[in-house]
């Protein structure tokens, strides 16, 4: 982890970033104050996850009924922050 003022990185920024690519941590500190950090970006993947995933790997997996069922007034007013 390299911990940089930020006149100190201005004068080395390409130093700085490829340091940044190769994993490391830049600490950002204005008058050695940490302010900022900047890191490594990880890679995204290739392609678009799939969806639907549970029928695949699990085919007898099945959502009950009960599961779209309204919510008791209780538990409604629990998510709002109300006392019922």
């Amino acid at each position: 982890m390299l911990i940089l003022n930020i006149n100190e990185i201005k004068s080395h920024f390409s130093n700085c970033l490829a340091k940044v690519g190769d994993g490391e941590t830049v600490i950002v500190c204005k008058r050695n104050v940490p302010v900022a950090e900047i890191k490594r970006i990880t890679a995204r993947p290739a392609q678009k996850r799939p969806i639907g995933l549970a029928g695949k790997e699990y085919p007898d997996f099945q959502i009950n009924d009960a599961f779209f069922e309204p919510l008791p007034d209780e538990i409604v007013s629990a998510f709002y922050g109300e006392k019922s």
